[in-house]
């Protein structure tokens, strides 16, 4: 299992950073882990698999419809 940062998550779906947290609110993309034990600490980041996971979806519904 591999974590990903944000400039990978970007990458791999071509959203910008403001999209992808407008989808994790609507709960329609993988929400980030927290990676640091502090209320200071902001930094997060994908399980890879999660967020390949997500693309395939989309993937499936464009062939489906």
């Amino acid at each position: 299992m591999r974590l990903i940062r944000l400039p990978e998550v970007r990458s791999l779906t071509g959203l910008s950073r403001t999209h992808i947290y407008r989808l994790v609110a609507a709960e329609e993309f993988p929400a980030p882990l927290k990676l640091g034990g502090g209320e200071r600490t902001r930094a997060s980041g994908w399980l890879e698999v999660e967020v390949l996971a997500w693309i395939e979806s989309r993937i499936a519904e464009r062939q489906s419809a």
